[in-house]
């Protein structure tokens, strides 16, 4: 158990204290202002699921496929900075335009197809909602909350939260859901690739128009296995996001919350409460627009198509 005793960093200790936290650490006016809109390209990619169901690795796979016929690429402090994050370029002070290490552009994002410029390329991993939950809420404890003092029924709310500009998990997964079968987009299980992680890189490279022979794809499925992320885990760690959050916030920069963590790492078990929870929410706002009655049910849908 953590001791509350001491407190000297920035983290809350109660979910009124996290609400407080969480606004400091976005762009001030004078960010907003310096920062210049994103503007894009045809080519882009754009990579966007819904935070913790499978972002940083899908950055991976497309940097070091892009990368691949110079050897791979991990000459980088952040995967953020050679992918960069559209929403957090202000905050973070980036140049979203700045010209990238290869083609084609690559993008993080974890926004909806409406809050996105059409005509682009978008690649989109799926995660069972309880998943997603469980382990944002890991990512957020040792960081923004101390560790123990905030429950996770008590952080529902955070992840089921929503702005016009920043859809939850359920606005996000109807928005890609309606574009499965469109051209432009690339809209898979987390789970499946990780169960079948060639055949992933092979449609992710088709999909950007990158050629990738056997040697590339050797060299992605190694670098995006969860092994060779635990050993190179700094860059997969935001750490432009944790310098920020320091300054603005007072956050810890050097806390273990990750977002590699190892397979057998410990997790907290959900509730049932919670589970009848996002099963309600899934029956009010998914079901009658998907005619599927829970998650396994999408995904084996989206698997067959």
């Amino acid at each position: 158990m953590t001791d509350h005793g001491e407190h000297s960093s920035g983290r809350a200790r109660s979910f009124a204290e996290l609400v407080q936290v969480l606004p400091k650490t976005g762009p001030s006016q004078e960010q907003i202002s310096a920062s210049k809109p994103y503007n894009p390209q045809s080519s882009d990619v754009i990579i966007t699921p819904f935070g913790k169901c499978g972002t940083t690795m899908m950055q991976q796979m497309f940097h070091q496929l892009r990368m691949a016929p110079h050897g791979g690429d991990m000459d980088f402090d952040d995967i953020s900075r050679v992918v960069p994050w559209i929403e957090t370029a202000p905050e973070l002070e980036l140049d979203i335009n700045a010209e990238q290490r290869a083609k084609p552009r690559g993008f993080k994002s974890h926004l909806h197809y409406e809050g996105l410029p059409p005509g682009l390329r978008y690649v989109v991993t799926l995660r069972p909602p309880d998943e997603a939950l469980v382990s944002l809420y890991h990512f957020f404890s040792g960081w923004f909350f101390d560790p123990g003092t905030i429950s996770i029924e008590e952080f529902v709310p955070v992840w089921l939260w929503e702005r016009p500009d920043r859809p939850n998990y359920y606005t996000h997964l109807l928005s890609w859901w309606a574009r499965r079968d469109t051209p432009d987009t690339l809209l898979t299980d987390y789970r499946a690739v990780l169960k079948n992680k060639r055949d992933a890189i092979r449609r992710l490279a088709d999909f950007c128009d990158i050629a990738a022979d056997q040697a590339a794809i050797d060299l992605v499925e190694n670098r995006t296995s969860r092994d060779f992320m635990m050993e190179h885990k700094a860059p997969f760690a935001d750490p432009m996001m944790r310098r920020m959050t320091f300054e603005k916030a007072n956050l810890p920069m050097d806390s273990d919350s990750a977002k590699i963590r190892a397979k057998d790492a410990e997790r907290v078990p959900l509730p049932k409460s919670v589970f009848d929870q996002l099963d309600a929410i899934w029956a009010e706002q998914v079901e009658p627009v998907t005619g599927h009655s829970n998650y396994a049910s999408l995904v084996a849908a989206l698997t067959r198509d």
